[in-house]
């Protein structure tokens, strides 16, 4: 059963099935809808029911009290219609002429990064150029209907085979396809460009990047993009990890070519035999550390729930304008999910 879906006060309306999210249904539909995680862990899809009635399937979402559901909030990427249903939410338009689509590609290439960490190359069909803006993300279509989420890793001027960066999940069906059967010129199908995570091109204010590991992804597009396509811009990149092995592109900090550009990896559990003398804690904490007035900057984040929303209470603490955070907060998927991110 289908019930339409209405966002307030535009009147943009969709259809949405009851098995799926209010979230997805807009996306399938080409509708941008505020959105990072997809499972419920973070605030970005949060939006006021203000007509009709809707469930989730596995209970309240994580990051949403019964006293907000019960005052109309909602998370849009758990939430499925249960009847017609009405919106407070906007649309966001993306900069250019960037516009979601489906394409079919074929695996070029598969180079294992780590022990858990793949780097997918997708080739592209070569009659229209796959436009994205840095950061974003595309959508892995898989055969049952579900979707694995997974942020670009190349820049958008080098776009004709896709980078993405795959971390093995324990149980994960689709991550252990990845390491287990797939093959090259394997074929897949993908949708996007997706999600509001990406370089603002008109800010001229120095960058912070932190990434907690393959949230990696993401930061590689956008570093790739700001020193090959662009004037020199003064980025500081702090990269987290457990231990050394989580760091799986050594030559991040080798890149002296990159004017502007500073490099700062962060431990949380270095190995014995790492022989690690550099940075450890949290990665988050070791930015204003170095940097306790933060209100000079722009701070671009990608990684786990837990370390997007720390670090968003203590860096607006340190003077950094709400505004000027950008991020792009993501779970690892568990079988079943329907709207998963394995980024």
């Amino acid at each position: 059963m289908t019930h339409n879906i209405t966002l307030k006060p535009s009147g943009q309306n969709f259809a949405a099935s009851e098995e799926e999210s209010i979230l997805a249904a807009a996306l399938r539909h080409g509708i941008n809808l505020p959105h990072s995680c997809r499972g419920g862990s973070c605030l970005s899809c949060r939006a006021r029911v203000v007509g009709g009635e809707i469930r989730y399937r596995d209970g309240l979402p994580p990051a949403l009290t019964a006293e907000e559901a019960a005052d109309g909030w909602a998370l849009l990427c758990q939430a499925r219609a249960a009847s017609d249903v009405a919106v407070e939410a906007a649309a966001l338009e993306t900069p250019g002429n960037i516009r979601i689509r489906r394409l079919p590609c074929r695996v070029h290439k598969m180079q294992r990064l780590s022990e858990d960490v793949m780097a997918l190359f997708l080739k592209l069909p070569g009659f229209e150029p796959f436009e994205f803006l840095a950061g974003q993300y595309a959508d892995i279509l898989l055969a049952d209907g579900r979707r694995r989420s997974f942020s670009m890793a190349n820049p958008p001027h080098d776009a004709q085979i896709l980078e993405l960066h795959v971390r093995r999940v324990e149980g994960g069906a689709f991550t252990s396809h990845v390491f287990g059967h797939m093959k090259e010129r394997d074929l897949l199908r993908i949708e996007g460009p997706l999600g509001q995570f990406y370089w603002r091109d008109e800010s001229g204010r120095p960058a912070i990047m932190v990434a907690g590991g393959t949230g990696y992804a993401p930061i590689k597009s956008m570093l790739r993009h700001v020193y090959e396509d662009r004037q020199p811009h003064p980025v500081h990149f702090y990269w987290g990890a457990r231990d050394l092995a989580g760091l799986y592109d050594k030559d991040v900090g080798a890149r002296h070519d990159w004017s502007g550009f500073a490099f700062t990896p962060v431990l949380s559990e270095p190995a014995p035999g790492d022989g690690w003398r550099g940075r450890t804690g949290m990665v988050h904490r070791a930015v204003f550390e170095d940097k306790p007035d933060l209100s000079p900057f722009d701070v671009y984040m990608a990684g786990p729930p837990g370390m997007i929303e720390a670090a968003r209470k203590d860096f607006v603490a340190a003077g950094l304008a709400p505004d000027r955070l950008f991020f792009d907060s993501f779970d690892y998927a568990a079988d079943g999910r329907e709207d998963p991110s394995d980024r």
